[in-house]
């Protein structure tokens, strides 16, 4: 049987068009500023420098002047390194501990795991402070090292939380199955939990390494040897870096100037285009996964 179309009205053609519009107005919002340092960090320092207003293709000459100049910064290469350290080590760290937490405290045995999940959705809103964290990190010896970055903020509540409600929706009759065949705890999670949790477990991933890709506070406060910084502290340091504009005499000075500026937005693009090439392989379980771990009434 033919079903019939429903043929839309002047209004719906309206509403549409008004739609599409705000989308595509609120995209180029999103983008440009991209756009823009890309183009910026191709530009030719002097015209930059004295260029206003936007920025659609890069100022002629071209260059990688700039890029050259980055990566000859030998505080930039150590950081990259120490970025990959940081977002491999958390990111499997943070998301193995959460899953072993989320499954002790989604199973209805454990007597206390709504006190505990209580004082786990306390910590999102509320802490201690940054003193007495200090004293923490200071007093158990990882003060100015790799894990004084990692440690404090290894698990996120957050994330937990989600895993959790996920691992609550797995069928019972799975683990009961599992335990008649004499299957340990650690077997259920890793052989039928682990499994069942593709989705959620690349959500989580995600999750963890942007915000570990994104993380520099703990090394502002935690690591004073710039050896230990990742790339986001460097790429803070650069674009707050002190002017030098005293001790230097005018052609020098205007040299620095074009120099100072190409690089700031050459670094920019260095931390900003891993997480964009990485996403869209973990973007097609990110609706899915975080649908199937939201929290149900």
């Amino acid at each position: 049987m033919d079903i019939m179309k429903r043929h839309k009205s002047v209004g719906d053609w309206i509403a549409d068009i008004i739609i599409i519009a705000v989308m595509v107005a609120l995209s180029l919002i999103c983008v440009y500023p991209i756009l823009f340092t890309l183009f910026a960090s191709f530009s030719d320092a002097k015209a930059l420098l004295n260029r206003t207003g936007l920025l659609f293709a890069p100022l002629q000459p071209y260059t990688v002047e700039g890029y050259r100049l980055a990566f000859s910064n030998v505080k930039l290469s150590t950081s990259i390194w120490n970025t990959v350290i940081y977002v491999i080590g958390g990111t499997a760290l943070g998301t193995f501990i959460t899953g072993m937490a989320a499954f002790v405290l989604s199973r209805k045995s454990f007597l206390l795991r709504g006190f505990i999940m209580k004082m786990i959705t306390v910590t999102m809103f509320f802490s201690g402070g940054i003193i007495p964290l200090f004293i923490i990190v200071r007093g158990i010896g990882i003060y100015n090292t790799r894990w004084a970055f990692l440690l404090p903020w290894i698990i996120s509540a957050y994330n937990l939380i989600i895993m959790r409600t996920f691992f609550e929706s797995v069928p019972a009759a799975l683990e009961e199955a599992a335990y008649l065949d004499g299957a340990t705890d650690l077997q259920i999670f890793f052989r039928i939990y682990i499994p069942l949790s593709k989705a959620i477990i690349a959500v989580i991933v995600m999750y963890y390494g942007v915000g570990w890709w994104n993380s520099w506070y703990q090394s502002l406060v935690f690591q004073p040897d710039n050896k230990l910084w990742p790339l986001q502290m460097i790429l803070r340091e650069t674009l707050i870096s002190n002017d030098r504009s005293a001790t230097m005499d005018v052609t020098s000075m205007a040299e620095e100037s074009y120099t100072r500026e190409l690089v700031k937005y050459c670094t920019v693009i260095i931390a900003t285009v891993p997480i964009l090439v990485i996403y869209p392989f973990v973007q097609k379980h990110f609706v899915k996964g975080a649908m199937i771990g939201a929290v149900k009434g």
